[in-house]
């Protein structure tokens, strides 16, 4: 028995077209994604857990700044367009120099500023955690 004969075939093509269609809208939408923005700095809050002092501090893409015994590098800040629900990502290198004089990395990873506990640098004595990416700061340039 042929099923797409008829009107009972009419019904299952109609059906079959009309999921290819959502499909193909599917597909389309997650292909319309819109670009990242890449910043050229990447803010950070920093907690010293020992003073209870917190800093917040800028640091230019591929350059390092030291927090305490920590080295922080962003390598990449992203922000969406504005038409876009926002959040700011980082890709970051943290690194420990130890009370022997050596660089041990702690961590590598993406950091979110929307969810800061997710991916927050936690240290015995520091924490640090992603703020936000911006395209300027009252930091001068690294030569």
């Amino acid at each position: 028995m042929n099923y797409f004969v008829g009107r009972k075939g009419g019904w299952i093509m109609r059906r079959a077209a009309i999921a290819s269609l959502f499909l193909l809208g599917c597909l389309l939408g997650l292909q319309a994604k819109a670009e990242e923005v890449a910043n050229p700095v990447a803010t950070f809050a920093g907690l010293d857990k020992i003073t209870a002092r917190m800093i917040q501090f800028d640091v230019y893409i591929d350059e390092t700044v030291q927090f305490g015994s920590l080295q922080v590098t962003p390598r990449v800040c992203y922000t969406r367009p504005e038409t876009e629900r926002q959040e700011e990502t980082a890709f970051v290198e943290v690194d420990e120099i130890t009370l022997e004089r050596k660089v041990r990395r702690i961590f590598t990873g993406w950091m979110f500023a929307s969810s800061p506990g997710m991916n927050a640098v936690e240290h015995p004595v520091y924490d640090v955690w992603l703020v936000g990416c911006k395209q300027n700061t009252d930091v001068p340039k690294p030569n």
